[in-house]
C-alpha cells in the first residue's frame, strides 16, 4: 500500500532528493480512475459508485503509461480529486528513473499490466486495520461515518474479496503486516539499493534468459498488493491502497 511505498522512499533518501534528479518514483493506480459520467459522480457523491471494481480503472491509459515508463520517457500522470471523484486538468510529471514502486488495489488484475513487473509485492494487512484507516483517512476527507460504513459494506469489501485478494497467488512476496514488518521493507530497501548500485540478481539474470523462476513465500510472521518493472536497469516495485 502507499504507506510501505512511502517508507521504502524514506528509508532510501529519495524524500530529500529533488523530484526531477530522483532515482525512485511512486506512481499510483489511484491516478487512473476513469472520467466519471454525470450520472457515476452523482452516485459517487452519495457513497453508491464502485470504485473497486476492476472497471472503475482506466487500463488502456495505465498500461500505455507504464510502458512509456519503462521505455525511459517522460510521462504525465493525471491528477485524481478523491473530495470531487473528478479527474483535474492539472497532471503529474514522471521523470525517468531507475526504479518506479507502483501501488494500487488491482495492480495484479489485469494480466497485460500485472505481466509488466519483475517483482510483485502483496502486503497483507488485517482486515480490521484496513477498516479503521479507511474511516480515519474518509472522515479527513469531509465523509460521514455512515456513509463510509456503508460503502465499506456495500463495495469495499466485497470487491475486496472478489477481485483483490485472489490475485495475492501472483505475488513473488507476500509483506505480512504491512509497514509494520521493517524486516520486511528493509529486505526490499537492500534489493532496490542494488539494482541502484547496478547489481543485477539472479533472478534478473534468469528472466533476461528467458529462465526467470517464482518465488512465492511470506516474509517474516505474515490484505493489498505490490510489484518491480524493469527494462535493463529501469524497476517498478508495486503495493496496494484503498482511495475510496
Amino acid at each position: 500500500q502507499s504507506t510501505v511505498c512511502e517508507k521504502i522512499m524514506e528509508l532510501l533518501g529519495q524524500n530529500e532528493v529533488e523530484r526531477r534528479q530522483r532515482k525512485v518514483h511512486i506512481l499510483s493506480q489511484d491516478s487512473f480512475y476513469k472520467v466519471l459520467t454525470a450520472e457515476q459522480q452523482a452516485k459517487a457523491l452519495k457513497g453508491q459508485y464502485n470504485f473497486d471494481h476492476p472497471d472503475a480503472f482506466d487500463n488502456d491509459l495505465m498500461h500505455t503509461t507504464l510502458k512509456n515508463i519503462v521505455e525511459g520517457k517522460t510521462v504525465e500522470v493525471p491528477t485524481y480529486d478523491f473530495v470531487t471523484h473528478s479527474r483535474l486538468a492539472e497532471t503529474t510529471v514522471v521523470y525517468p528513473a531507475d526504479v518506479v514502486l507502483f501501488e494500487g488495489i488491482l495492480v495484479f488484475y489485469n494480466q497485460d499490466i500485472r505481466d509488466m513487473f519483475h517483482l510483485r509485492l502483496f502486503v497483507d494487512t488485517d482486515s480490521d486495520v484496513r477498516l479503521s484507516r479507511r474511516v480515519l483517512r474518509d472522515m479527513k476527507r469531509g465523509r460521514d461515518l455512515e456513509q463510509i460504513l456503508t460503502q465499506y459494506t456495500t463495495f469495499v469489501k466485497p470487491a475486496f474479496e472478489e477481485f483483490c485478494l485472489p490475485t495475492k497467488k501472483y505475488a513473488d512476496v507476500i509483506i505480512p503486516r504491512g509497514v509494520d514488518n521493517m524486516v520486511a521493507i528493509n529486505l526490499i530497501v537492500q534489493h532496490i539499493q542494488d539494482i541502484l548500485n547496478g547489481d543485477i540478481c539472479k533472478w534478473q539474470r534468469g528472466a533476461m534468459n528467458g529462465h526467470s523462476r517464482t518465488y512465492k513465500r511470506p516474509f517474516p510472521e505474515q490484505t493489498e498488493s505490490s510489484s518491480v518493472l524493469a527494462a535493463g536497469k529501469r524497476s517498478h516495485l508495486e503495493s496496494s491502497s484503498r482511495p475510496h
